[in-house]
């Protein structure tokens, strides 16, 4: 009788053994079998669906192996992704996008970000002095030096609706182009600038050491579609991952906007049992606490819509002030076959 039990409990784990090993080999080939894809983004709020999307497993549960890379400005991205460096980028509109796409060899495939009054994401920002001679408000911004990472960024468009806000020429403007955030942050610190477009993740530390002083929210004063989703005629190639990955980021839209941005009360979210989650996976991508994630949450459209008619004008005002080239519009850098419109 010990003998039989002896064998059952044998074979018992022999099967065990079997089906986990069976069990490892079928998760490793659907590890094998998953979608490769990289995707460029900024450590910024503006891709907070990226990061959720990644850290809750939604990509891998959709059959998507995901690696994300990340750059230090918008433009770089767009060239990454012509380049096949990348396979999707998700960042904000610049001339330099733009006139890849108007090429040919980019596509817009979604929205993502945008300028909302109520959602602060990028400010304007004065070096102490400037703020001391007068400088106290985004209208006063003509005449001034004026940090941003590259001529024709988004920063740029910005300056351009303030400056037709405001009645004030664009041309009168002094741009200081430094590449980066980091160089813009630097130079406003520095005082080799009056002011300085920056993301509030970038300036909350020039502000709470005394180095810049905040003027407004772009959101406030212009709003915009910012920024979007995008991808090479290579990558639309393969269907099966372009409309895999924009559903997940459909998924992950909703998500943020349900429990974050529906949330938030005068630019700000609250810390509970719901949001603190997801903002502490925000908080992990930007490399920032999140006590000050919870200020600096973009607003991204539920439905990952696209504000098709603010593209277009952005385009007709980049081809007028001579940063994009001539002969394409909206429709002709737009997947309609992937872009929600709004």
């Amino acid at each position: 009788m010990i003998g039989i039990a002896r064998v059952a409990a044998l074979s018992l784990l022999a099967m065990m053994a079997m089906a986990m090993a069976m069990a490892m080999a079928t998760a490793t080939a659907r590890a094998e079998d998953a979608l490769k894809a990289k995707v460029g983004v900024l450590r910024l709020s503006s891709s907070a669906p990226v990061f959720i999307a990644q850290d809750k497993g939604y990509f891998r549960d959709a059959g998507l192996d995901i690696e994300l890379k990340f750059f230090d400005a918008a433009q770089p991205i767009a060239v990454a992704t012509t380049s096949g460096d990348v396979d999707f980028g998700v960042t904000a509109f610049t001339a330099g996008l733009y006139n890849l796409a108007g090429k040919g060899v980019l596509k817009v495939i979604g929205g993502m970000s945008r300028e909302k009054p109520g959602y602060p994401l990028i400010g304007y920002f004065a070096s102490n002095n400037a703020y001391a001679a007068g400088l106290k408000t985004p209208k006063d911004l003509a005449g001034k030096r004026i940090a941003m990472t590259q001529v024709g960024s988004s920063f740029h468009y910005s300056l351009g609706l303030l400056a037709d806000k405001y009645g004030f020429r664009l041309s009168d403007v002094k741009i200081v182009p430094l590449q980066s955030l980091s160089n813009a942050a630097a130079a406003l610190k520095g005082e080799t600038v009056d002011a300085a477009l920056l993301p509030i993740s970038t300036a909350r530390k020039l502000m709470d050491d005394g180095g810049a002083k905040f003027l407004g929210w772009v959101g406030d004063e212009t709003p915009w579609q910012l920024g979007a989703v995008f991808a090479s005629p290579k990558t639309l190639a393969n269907k099966v991952l372009v409309t895999k990955f924009l559903a997940v980021l459909a998924r992950a839209d909703r998500e943020y906007h349900d429990v974050i941005l529906a949330s938030m009360k005068d630019g700000v979210a609250p810390i509970n049992e719901r949001t603190k989650p997801l903002l502490e996976i925000i908080a992990k991508y930007t490399n920032l606490p999140v006590e000050q994630v919870v200020g600096n949450c973009a607003y991204i459209d539920p439905d990952g819509k696209l504000d098709v008619k603010n593209v277009d004008n952005q385009i007709k005002w980049l081809q007028e002030q001579g940063f994009a080239d001539k002969g394409y519009d909206a429709d002709a850098i737009i997947a309609k076959d992937y872009v929600k419109a709004d």
